[in-house]
């Protein structure tokens, strides 16, 4: 069992892996939950988590934290999976429960089962030791979290069903599975690329496996992806129906849907009908939504927003697992905590949205359903021209799939592969007469003699049957290896920042440059050297105004560790419980002026802080004499002298030119010069206040981010006694 303060610890999980078998096989739906959470009715959540990570603004709403409805996806890349284990716990308490791990270099590329290999290569789990301890960790963060969690990965390319054996017999949960992707991006021969994919989606079929294709690799790629439209339509209907064919069940098939266009294009209008097409033309079918990377670059605000309109889309149709495409595809920096933050937008975002379509319904005459309809008609159109033409494996050695036209436009650039030709020719056998294969699960033609009712009880049971009998191989390497690289980054009491591997040491900057685009990269570069940053580079670049300055964005590696031994840690808040407060109030009444000084015109903070209504100090029975927002701090004394106040709230949140340090001072001299500083206990708060920094300019403490009115109520009550003494 994990437990909740302790980090997850590789080494044990590395420990007897030999003999580690997966807990349970098969893909998990969330499942609904009809209760209240908190004081909210929800009309599509599923059950919560038993631990998990809420939004930071649930810490209004009793630190609620209600699932929504889709599966939600976390692409993990980091590529050492020992890293990536420790990312995956962070994105279950996040909310994720689809955990893909994919970069760079895929199964695809690979003409065998790899094993013995170091490291992930190119980040993908391709090794059984990567896929085995991966499945271990999950395991044990399933039981932390309280929920089934996905593993995924790819199944594709001339390794595909080596593959899809060794994820079925080490526990994976789901995996891309599409021929077409072999054969127009990776020119591996058509008729191997089919032959392959079937015994592939059977092992997978067998194991309970979730199919998702890759029809949304078209989209990403095509020159004009709004225009292909129909094709990818045709796409997901070939790999679809194969999928079925083969053996697959229906409902264990998804189709990798993604808009076509981003902003500043008019997205909502191309991209919603093509998502209502979609969800017409293959009802029955699991929907995975994604954003489309073809649009993504290095700025975290237009990829947040573009997820954001993505999810509406999902909202307004449908989507049963919603992935999470974070900035890191147009950084190249797969940085853990944006991995958390697209989940939080997933779920923050299908959260707010709940219940909308019980208020609003999509029209049934006018653009959207026409352009639909427009669609599908284009789709079964090309589908028809197909057949006519030959069959599918005629229409790509004739070049009809990705251009950049409508159909049935064509430009005449189109990916055209050979059917006699790619990866792999020539190696599809008709298997002869008397062909035995005694595994079960077996895809094809196979002479199981009547003898057995299976045909792996030839061998006493298969590997898929017999999790013991899988030859387990452990990495070979002698210098790069797990074990190596865990000994390198082992604790020793020193603390390094990491977005990427263990003590990887980088950390991000922003700077504004008044200077031209390649003026400010230039200098920002030098910036971060002069910082004693190694390895620097800029990670995003945004031209504010040409004259006037460039935002950049630089990451470094720092060359120093802190010694966790020497830090100040300060101590946690203090809170006494409500009724002694109460308690200490109706025996000591306690009177307290409050204003947001200066020329600040904010009030929500110090209104929380006071009113009642929020929770603030009122309710423990202090009376509060509340002056308003720019109150000069002579006005705030001269109040708190008339009333006969023992304390003084003073809140300021501008701090251009370290202004709240000056009100701070100038409040404490003030009452110095009326001669009532030691009457009184002076109080300041802020998004820029800490209580060092206010101690220090002659306040009696400073409350800054984080704290409430029970935090202010605490400190008067026991100033109040100390003084007392």
């Amino acid at each position: 069992m994990l437990e909740q303060n302790k980090k997850l610890d590789i080494e044990e999980i590395l420990n007897d892996l030999e003999h580690y078998a997966p807990k349970r096989r098969g893909w998990h739906w969330r499942e609904d939950y009809n209760e209240k959470v908190g004081e909210f009715e929800y009309q599509e959540i599923t059950k919560p988590l038993k631990k998990s990570q809420p939004l930071p603004a649930a810490r209004s709403f009793n630190k609620i934290d209600p699932q929504p409805k889709p599966v939600i996806t976390t692409e993990i890349a980091s590529g050492r999976f020992e890293d990536d284990i420790r990312r995956m716990r962070m994105a279950a308490w996040h909310g994720a429960d689809h955990i893909m791990v994919i970069r760079t270099a895929g199964q695809s590329h690979y003409d065998g089962l790899i094993e013995g290999t170091p490291e992930g290569v190119g980040g993908i789990a391709v090794t059984r030791k990567q896929v085995r301890a991966t499945r271990k960790a999950i395991d044990l963060i399933e039981e932390e979290v309280g929920r089934e969690i996905n593993f995924h990965s790819y199944v594709s390319g001339i390794a595909g069903p080596d593959i899809a054996v060794m994820f079925a017999e080490e526990g994976v949960n789901g995996a891309h599975q599409d021929p077409q992707y072999n054969v127009l991006y990776r020119n591996i021969n058509m008729v191997r690329s089919f032959v392959d994919a079937a015994v592939a989606k059977n092992i997978m079929a067998w194991a309970d496996m979730l199919q998702i294709d890759g029809a949304h690799n078209a989209n990403a790629t095509a020159m004009k992806g709004y225009k292909v439209m129909p094709e990818l339509m045709v796409q997901h209907a070939i790999n679809s129906k194969f999928s079925e064919i083969v053996g697959m069940k229906k409902e264990n098939i998804a189709l990798s849907t993604v808009p076509p266009t981003s902003a500043p294009a008019p997205c909502m209008r191309i991209d919603l009908p093509y998502a209502v097409a979609l969800r017409e033309i293959f009802k029955g079918y699991r929907m995975r939504a994604q954003m489309n990377t073809k649009y993504i670059e290095s700025c975290t605000r237009e990829a947040t927003v573009g997820h954001t309109l993505n999810l509406m889309i999902s909202k307004l149709t449908s989507a049963d697992i919603q992935s999470t495409i974070t900035p890191d595809e147009g950084r190249n920096v797969p940085w853990h905590y944006n991995n958390m933050h697209a989940i939080n937008t997933a779920k923050q975002a299908l959260i707010g949205m709940d219940g909308l379509m019980d208020m609003i319904e999509l029209k049934k005459e006018g653009y959207l359903p026409e352009k639909s309809r427009e669609l599908k008609e284009r789709a079964v159109l090309f589908l028809e021209e197909i057949i006519e033409h030959g069959g599918y494996f005629k229409a790509v050695n004739d070049g009809f799939f990705v251009d950049s036209g409508e159909y049935p436009e064509r430009n005449g650039d189109g990916i055209a592969r050979k059917i006699e030709g790619g990866i792999a020719a020539d190696s599809v056998y008709e298997r002869e007469e008397d062909y035995f294969a005694p595994v079960c699960a077996h895809f094809g033609y196979n002479n199981v003699p009547s003898k057995y009712e299976n045909a792996c009880d030839a061998i006493d049971g298969c590997t898929l049957c017999k999790h013991e009998k899988i030859k387990y191989i452990d990495e070979l390497d002698e210098n790069d290896n797990v074990y190596n690289r865990l000994e390198s980054v082992k604790e020793d009491g020193t603390i390094v920042p990491e977005v990427e591997w263990k003590k990887d040491g980088y950390v991000s900057v922003t700077l504004f440059i008044p200077e031209g685009e390649l003026v400010s990269e230039a200098a920002a570069i030098e910036i971060g050297k002069n910082m004693n940053l190694r390895d620097v580079e800029v990670i995003h670049k945004q031209v504010m105004q040409e004259a006037e300055g460039t935002l950049v964005e630089i990451k470094g590696r720092v060359n120093f560790a802190i010694d966790k031994a020497t830090l100040k840690i300060p101590e946690p808040k203090h809170v006494m419980d409500d009724d002694t407060i109460r308690e200490f109030i109706k025996n000591h009444p306690v009177k307290v002026v409050a204003a947001t000084v200066g020329e600040d015109e904010h009030s929500v903070g110090l209104r929380e802080t006071i009113d009642i209504k929020h929770g603030g100090i009122e309710k423990y029975g202090i009376e509060c004499e509340y002056l308003g927002t720019s109150c000069p701090v002579e006005k705030l004394v001269d109040a708190a002298i008339e009333t006969k106040a023992q304390v003084v709230l003073a809140s300021t949140i501008i701090t251009h030119n370290d202004i709240h340090i000056k009100n701070m001072k100038k409040l404490n001299d003030v009452c110095v010069e009326k001669g009532v500083r030691d009457k009184l206990i002076l109080i300041c708060g802020g998004t820029q206040v800490t209580n060092e920094i206010a101690t220090a300019n002659g306040m009696d403490a400073g409350f800054g981010r984080g704290s409430h009115g029970n935090h202010v109520a605490t400190f008067i009550v026991e100033e109040l006694k100390r003084r007392e003494k």
